[in-house]
């Protein structure tokens, strides 16, 4: 029996996550948004198969660090200006999978002072390395 991608994801990998990671990012296609850096909030989840992130001595190097998320996203953000966030997150979400042991990627960005009168907007994506799983 064929397993769909996600449901395989969902029984061999450990989901890693960052959540809530604010960031001031210079993004966005408005004038408005151009003169500063704005709060960007990232909330990233990798996921990770068991045999990569179970660690048999309880050491770090046996596992995907976090601090490689949030180097992956300051290292973008210190390129400078992106205008939208579809391609930040794409961006950010090759640079992460590229990762040899991560299998997938989902990541969402939310600017939320872009509009007074909502909570925040923002974009999703969803990438796995290999889709033959």
């Amino acid at each position: 029996m064929t397993l769909d991608p996600l449901t395989h994801l969902a029984l061999t990998c450990r989901r890693i996550f960052l959540h809530d990671h604010v960031v001031p990012v210079l993004i966005g296609a408005h004038d408005f948004e151009k003169a500063q850096a704005q709060r960007v909030i990232f909330n990233v989840e990798l996921f990770v198969p068991y045999h990569h992130s179970t660690p048999k001595s309880d050491q770090l190097a046996e596992v995907v660090d976090y601090d490689f998320v949030r180097k992956v996203i300051a290292s973008r953000v210190r390129l400078g200006h992106v205008e939208l966030q579809e391609t930040l997150c794409d961006e950010l979400a090759s640079r992460l999978l590229a990762h040899p042991h991560v299998q997938a990627v989902r990541l969402s960005s939310c600017k939320p002072d872009v509009y007074p009168d909502c909570k925040g907007v923002g974009v999703e994506v969803f990438c796995i390395k290999d889709m033959s799983l």
